[in-house]
């Protein structure tokens, strides 16, 4: 299984985003995917590292570490009954409906775990992950 811990990140919110996506490597913790996009949110950022996250395991099992609790209602709460209903909700539109769609797709057809971390907690690494994130919403890449 592979394990992996993302973040996203925007500031101002909105503004220019950043995301990254950790894994152990040799027994380090190193970036294996990073974006940004220049106008962002901080939600936008979350969902776009998991959708990186995904598509870097591949087919191999996946373990998501996350602190959007958000994206996580999404995935295993709302996205079912919105596709249901034709991918709209009772009340208003469904924001960052490209990033739901994708992101709900992948999920259904990996094998993918998610754990909920509470961010900005002390957790090393979604400390570090938080600050891969930030690293690449000013520009780094791998």
């Amino acid at each position: 299984m592979i394990i992996l811990w993302t973040d996203g990140s925007a500031s101002p919110n909105p503004g220019p985003g950043g995301f990254a996506v950790l894994e152990e490597i040799n027994g380090d913790f190193q970036p294996v995917a990073l974006g940004r996009e220049p106008q962002s949110t901080n939600i936008r950022m979350e969902g776009l590292a998991m959708i990186a996250a995904i598509k870097y395991a591949g087919e191999e099992p996946l373990e998501i570490h996350s602190d959007s609790e958000f994206w996580i209602n999404v995935l295993t709460k709302w996205a079912p009954g919105w596709q249901a209903r034709g991918w709209t909700k009772s009340k208003g539109e469904i924001q960052n409906l490209d990033i739901v769609k994708e992101l709900y797709d992948l999920y259904t057809t990996h094998d993918v775990s998610l754990i909920w971390v509470r961010g900005h907690a002390g957790t090393k690494l979604n400390e570090l992950a938080d600050e891969w994130a930030n690293k690449a919403r000013k520009g780094a890449t791998l």
